[in-house]
């Protein structure tokens, strides 16, 4: 008996092919897929992958997610109280920046009264170099009649109209201890001799200590009527530049603490 084959019947006629479903296409689809779904596939695929990662990302971000009340509380509390410490730490600091800066600022006031102090008397004990205004007086002795009492007198007169330094000739610096002597060459100043003409300079208000020197029978006519002359030069800036080496004291001690 011979088979039949398929497609035909009975007879050898061939029957017509049965339309395909949706189905059928599905399924063909599926087991013989395109480029176009392929590529599609993938990115259906990735973009759930990064679906799932940006759950877990934007679960971890907030580290107070899924806490009970009474835990948020205690960590709300424990915030507190770790912000009242760093405000205390910041205000202990503060107080020692403040104390640090008063002291460093009474400390450097002290210092500098100090230096304006030893200045000062430097100056005025002579071991210290001064410039600044004041006059320039020539004394001129051409009869050699003048003596250390003419000096003196001038010199008292410029300390009486507060003088602040003086030098005679470029050598010597008076100061109160500075001693006068009558010489045959001259006028021993603190031992040294001296002659004429006898340049003092002196620092101080030109206009005072000029004034000093001019009143009526004061220095100046007491050097004139005795066959001298007397020269007196207001100057912007006199310059005292010898200098005294302090002597140390023979009784006197400096008491402690002061």
């Amino acid at each position: 008996m011979p088979e039949e084959q398929p497609g035909r019947t009975r007879s050898g006629t061939e029957q017509p092919a049965r339309p395909q479903t949706g189905r059928d296409r599905l399924l063909g689809s599926l087991r013989r897929p395109s480029r176009g779904q392929a590529i599609a596939g993938v990115l259906v695929g990735l973009l759930g992958f990064a679906a799932v990662t940006q759950v877990r990302v934007a679960g971890q971000d907030d580290d107070y997610d899924g806490l009970r009340e009474a835990e948020l509380v205690q960590a709300l509390n424990g915030l507190q109280a770790a912000s009242r410490r760093a405000e205390r730490d910041i205000s202990s600091l503060e107080e020692t920046r403040d104390r640090l800066n008063s002291s460093s600022e009474r400390r450097s006031a002290a210092v500098e009264q100090a230096r304006t102090e030893i200045a000062t008397l430097g100056v005025l004990a002579g071991t210290t170099a001064a410039t600044g205004p004041g006059i320039r007086i020539t004394v001129e002795d051409p009869r050699g009649t003048l003596n250390l009492n003419h000096l003196l007198d001038g010199i008292e007169e410029l300390r009486n109209a507060g003088v602040e330094a003086v030098e005679i000739n470029d050598q010597v610096r008076v100061v109160a201890q500075t001693s006068f002597e009558d010489d045959d060459a001259g006028i021993r100043v603190d031992g040294v001799v001296l002659g004429a003409p006898y340049v003092i300079d002196a620092i101080g208000s030109p206009d005072t200590l000029a004034g000093a020197l001019s009143f009526s029978d004061g220095f100046i006519d007491d050097v004139e009527d005795d066959g001298g002359s007397v020269r007196v030069q207001k100057v912007d800036e006199v310059e005292v530049s010898v200098t005294l080496r302090p002597a140390a004291p023979r009784y006197a001690e400096p008491v402690p603490g002061q």
